[in-house]
């Protein structure tokens, strides 16, 4: 059985996100947001009206899980 961690932590537009992974870091608001994970990668989303969403992953993990 597997465990997890989450915590946030929200200064501002900043948010500081930890996990069992490491830490991550976010900044945006409701239309447009940016996150960087733990392993390196960069996800960019935007939010159009009408329930529209597109988010595009950028980079390759710098680990891999061995379960």
């Amino acid at each position: 059985m597997g465990w997890h961690y989450n915590k946030s932590i929200k200064v501002g537009p900043f948010r500081i996100n930890l996990s069992r992974h490491g830490v991550g870091h976010s900044f945006g608001n409701r239309r447009f947001h940016v996150t960087t994970t733990p392993d390196g990668r960069r996800h960019v989303s935007l939010r159009l009206p009408g329930g529209f969403h597109i988010g595009k992953t950028f980079g390759k993990r710098k680990y891999y899980r061995h379960y």
